[in-house]
């Protein structure tokens, strides 16, 4: 059976920049602003975007490229592809299925929140939940955390999750082109006018409060854009710039080799790898940064924000809602407000489908909707450790391992193989192939020794600093000890499975090939 293809090339660009624009984009990036220095992190959030996420997201392009060619749409075959000497690349592949997995398992359940949240906006559940800590233990009730004369249990979280958990499934159902694509097409354009809408709304607010005439929009702004200089100097605003490029980019995952794979040989992949990351930094930092810190500041003032922008949880469920419920049409736009995180959580989230399923579908051979069934029998139980174990840390483990240190390992990897074991001779010529722009060619130097060396200095800077700890558990509270143990178990005993299912496959392969 031929493999499939991109329906055009707005179609794959809008479906990667779908993979990239999420939760992050809205809330994680003005949160980190806010807490890094305002303006002044642009700064070291710039200089990670050319140095890192931009060298990143052309290798993947070009790597899912030339895997497809051979067949293959994950990071095992590509990886052995490009070193086939090596009898151990293909398992660091294995991460590229493993992350996107991890990451599924829980972000499908907090996706399911937002469309939760949708429902209680437009019917007014949350209208009389006028304080933080009323809303706080509305969200709490929701999901279980607590019983309050909100919610006795988490029955309507899960139904919500239920819904939303079949949805993703049955878009991927359709395959590439008429699921993923048709899906991102439109979805991309319904989420950037959700957000210009509100953008004008939050604009036209005006001075909220009279007795506090300083608190408005405009000084909002000013508190999320100008400039704390000193905090340059400090490495963890560096680190936290590097780490919001990997989140936003969606680099690191496995999931943009996969995308690429369905690409032809002459299909462009420098132009659309830009235009898709640029897509990307349009919604995160114009859109992005006008909407919920400027709101914000202009009800709570300076403090206040500080506080909200503390916490991404917040700042979605409890701080916006409440802006939210202040403003004339307040329903309205607390509906419109949901919707649009949803809808970008939507196209993550089926985003993280496919490798799994492209890996068995390609190397196993099983069809779209068996990989898909068996898929969804796999994260369907492991969510219910995330449902479960909410307030025990479990969806803080399965953030931190897939969503945080997999994809600076896997991105390390990715840099060093490209350029020094493929080579960067026949790596910046297969960047170039079927090209609409040519790459300036600094970056054929900044590919092959600052992203690595980027790389591995946060890499290295993080087992320093926390890694020993953070292995042996040394932060975990107490009563939570044997969840998170437990948590961890599950976690390795997912990718040995996938390791085993790798040397499975090469196994296979060799019998077939024979001993010639």
């Amino acid at each position: 059976m031929a493999r499939e293809t991109w329906g055009s090339r707005l179609g794959v660009i809008l479906a990667v920049a779908g993979s990239a624009v999420g939760l992050g984009n809205l809330l994680r990036f003005p949160g980190m602003a806010a807490q890094n220095g305002g303006g002044a992190f642009m700064i070291p959030y710039f200089i990670a975007f050319f140095l890192l996420g931009l060298p990143l997201m052309w290798i993947e392009w070009t790597i899912g490229r030339f895997g497809g060619g051979f067949g293959h749409s994950t990071a095992p075959g590509m990886f052995h592809t490009l070193w086939n000497k090596n009898r151990f690349i293909k398992y660091f592949g294995g991460i590229g299925i493993f992350g996107p997995i991890v990451i599924f398992v829980y972000y499908s359940y907090i996706e399911s929140w937002l469309l939760g949240y949708a429902w209680f906006a437009a019917t007014g559940a949350y209208e009389s939940c006028t304080e933080p800590e009323a809303m706080t233990a509305f969200l709490n009730g929701y999901r279980g955390v607590e019983a309050n004369e909100h919610f006795s249990g988490i029955g309507w979280a899960y139904g919500f999750f239920l819904v939303t958990f079949a949805a993703n499934l049955f878009i991927v159902t359709f395959g590439i082109r008429r699921g993923i694509e048709k899906v991102c097409k439109v979805s991309l354009p319904v989420l950037f006018m959700l957000a210009i809408v509100l953008v004008v709304r939050v604009f036209t607010l005006g001075t909220p409060d009279p007795a506090h005439p300083d608190w408005n929009v405009h000084e909002g702004m000013g508190f999320l854009w100008n400039p704390d200089w000193s905090a340059l100097a400090r490495g963890d605003v560096w680190l936290a710039a590097a780490g919001q490029i990997f989140f936003t980019l969606s680099c690191g995952i496995g999931v943009i080799l996969t995308y690429a794979s369905y690409l032809t040989h002459r299909d462009d992949v420098a132009l659309s790898g830009l235009s898709a990351a640029s897509t990307n930094e349009v919604i995160e930092v114009i859109l992005g940064g006008s909407l919920i810190i400027p709101a914000a500041f202009a009800f709570f003032g300076p403090e206040g924000t500080m506080e909200v922008a503390e916490s991404t949880f917040d700042l979605a469920f409890v701080t916006m809602p409440m802006v939210l419920q202040k403003v004339a049409g307040g329903q309205v736009f607390g509906t419109l407000w949901f919707a649009l995180l949803f809808v970008a959580g939507v196209t993550s989230s089926i985003s993280l489908i496919q490798p799994a399923v492209a890996f068995l579908e390609d190397e196993f051979g099983l069809s779209r909707r068996r990989a898909i069934l068996l898929f969804g029998g796999v994260t369907f139980l492991m969510t219910h450790a995330c449902i479960f174990g909410l307030a025990e840390g479990v969806v803080d483990e399965f953030d931190f391992w897939g969503g945080n240190f997999c994809l600076v390992l896997f991105g390390t990897v990715e840099a060093i193989l490209f350029a020094w074991v493929f080579g960067m001779d026949e790596a910046w010529t297969q960047l170039h192939v079927g090209a609409d722009i040519t790459i300036p060619r600094f970056y054929r130097y900044i590919i092959k020794y600052v992203t690595p060396l980027f790389l591995l200095v946060i890499l290295g800077t993080w087992f320093w600093q926390e890694g020993i700890d953070t292995i042996l558990m040394r932060g975990v509270a107490e009563e939570n000890y044997w969840v998170v143990l437990g948590t961890r178990a599950m976690l390795v005993g997912l990718f040995v499975a996938l390791a085993v299912m790798v040397k499975i496959l090469w196994r296979r392969r060799a019998a077939a090939e024979g001993p010639g």
